[in-house]
């Protein structure tokens, strides 16, 4: 690994990570289990050494699927894992207690096939659950061995502050990229100052910023694009006309869009890193190599005006949705 490295949890690591979650779920069919545990294999070798996993990702099977991908190979890697997302049938919601958290860190620990978990997020806010409850039981896990630290994801300043005052918190992941931009209004800079990592997930737009998904009507039934507004037909035209421009902007630059991007991204902040996912082993080398491009002043400046949240057309999550997400929300237009 080379020194161009940031920090989670008091360990340097390369600045983008692997989000491991389309390899079992969400986009589509995933790839098949050997293309899977090759791509992987193929992450670390390029000197990946971030994967990020959760509970909800195929009911366990997406941990289960790092689990068998790491043997031998357990050192090489921070490993991430998230709870408190529940869809057990007619059961559905968010429970972050202490009792279902106990018991979720001891299910990804079996189904990781590890005695530690570097970090583990409550993947929602809980509002039934006091927040010094939710980081309580975290750090009791912590003190017990079983995980390294703990994060949250899609809170807001409020609640990340008063977490941290229980017990200090290691990372906030949260959807953040070009047309992303929601942790702007305050996590950014309560991250910042408090030095938490950001961790940001689907940096690219869910695939919209790599400018290889052209026509959304193409999605397979089931992928989680289908049901989001910025993907259907009354928006898609207007931001696919966004892309175009920030793919010819790209490539005046010499590098891909998703590329761009990261750069972009990590440029936001030295405490910020991106979890990009894939199942393509040229768009898993790609990303990873963002991290060591530079770009001119100008370029990022151009596609920060081009990509934000005023010029791109419909909300990022359904109306089903919303109401779980806890970081602060940008007025109407």
């Amino acid at each position: 690994m080379t020194n161009l490295t940031r920090t989670i949890a008091g360990r340097a690591l390369h600045p983008v990570g692997l989000g491991c979650m389309n390899l079992s779920w969400a986009y589509g069919t995933p790839p098949a289990h050997d293309e899977a545990i090759q791509l992987l294999h193929c992450a670390l070798e390029l000197g990946c050494d971030h994967f990020d996993t959760a509970r909800i990702y195929s009911g366990g099977r997406n941990e289960a699927l790092l689990g068998e991908a790491l043997k031998g190979r357990r050192g090489e890697v921070f490993l991430a894992s998230k709870t408190g997302i529940v869809v057990d049938g007619p059961r559905r919601g968010v429970d972050c207690s202490p009792a279902t958290t106990a018991q979720a860190i001891d299910a990804s620990l079996q189904a990781l096939g590890t005695d530690h978990i570097d970090l583990y997020y409550f993947h929602r806010f809980d509002p039934k659950v006091p927040v010094a409850e939710m980081a309580g039981a975290m750090a009791r896990a912590i003190e017990a061995g079983k995980i390294g630290a703990y994060g949250v994801s899609e809170w807001s300043a409020r609640h990340v502050e008063e977490a941290h005052a229980v017990h200090p918190v290691a990372a906030v992941q949260t959807e953040y990229s070009l047309w992303t931009r929601n942790v702007e209004l305050a996590v950014l800079e309560t991250c910042r100052r408090l030095g938490i990592a950001l961790v940001a997930f689907s940096p690219l737009g869910r695939g919209a910023l790599s400018g290889t998904l052209r026509d959304p009507a193409t999605l397979e039934e089931g992928d989680l694009r289908t049901r989001m507004p910025r993907f259907q037909p009354d928006n898609w035209p207007h931001n696919l006309a966004l892309i175009d421009r920030f793919a010819a902007l790209a490539e005046e630059a010499g590098m891909t869009p998703a590329q761009l991007a990261l750069v972009w991204l990590l440029g936001r902040g030295g405490h910020v890193h991106a979890i990009p996912g894939t199942t393509r082993l040229d768009h898993l080398a790609d990303n990873h190599a963002a991290a060591a491009l530079t770009v001119a002043d100008e370029v990022l400046k151009a596609a920060d005006a081009l990509i934000n949240a005023r010029t791109v057309a419909g909300h990022r999550y359904h109306d089903a949705i919303r109401p779980t997400i806890d970081t602060e929300e940008f007025e109407p237009a």
